[in-house]
């Protein structure tokens, strides 16, 4: 697929930039790489990349209870009782400095989706873990971007 989209209209990169970055486990932190890489505008790939994770972000906290049910049902289906090795590390961030610890964190460490999920089973507001989430993921697409267009120009690839 990412073989097509690169050889795609402009259009049609951004459009697949931004269905990467809703979905879950994709964070900026390889989609605006990509952009870059494809050649679009390191500015619209920032853009297309916040606002698609930002909608993943946005909808974990409009559906959080029907989200988590899910979950554990298909933990328990599976015969998962322990935490992941991500959820573990969310959770220690957490512990040691908090929601804006994690969400800080989260986009290079276990993902914003994972960190989203714990802040909210650990019973923070959704308001706030969506408006920490917000403001790490455009510190973090900021300087993923910045750190493409340089990185890329310094070794030569654009």
């Amino acid at each position: 697929m990412l073989e097509w989209a690169q050889e795609a209209n402009a259009i049609w990169q951004y459009v697949v930039l931004f269905l990467l970055g809703a979905a879950p486990w994709m964070d900026v932190s390889i989609i605006v790489p990509l952009g870059v890489l494809w050649g679009l505008s390191p500015v619209g790939v920032g853009l297309t990349a916040f606002i698609g994770n930002f909608l993943l972000i946005a909808l974990l906290g409009l559906f959080f209870k029907q989200i988590a049910e899910w979950r554990t049902a298909r933990k328990q289906k599976k015969g998962i009782m322990s935490p992941t090795k991500r959820e573990t590390r969310s959770r220690e961030i957490w512990d040691k400095y908090g929601i804006p610890g994690l969400a800080l964190l989260a986009p290079i460490l276990v993902g914003t989706d994972i960190a989203a999920i714990l802040a909210l089973t650990l019973g923070s507001s959704k308001i706030v873990v969506v408006g920490w989430m917000t403001v790490s993921l455009a510190l973090w697409t900021i300087v993923f971007v910045v750190a493409s267009m340089y990185g890329f120009s310094f070794l030569n690839v654009m």
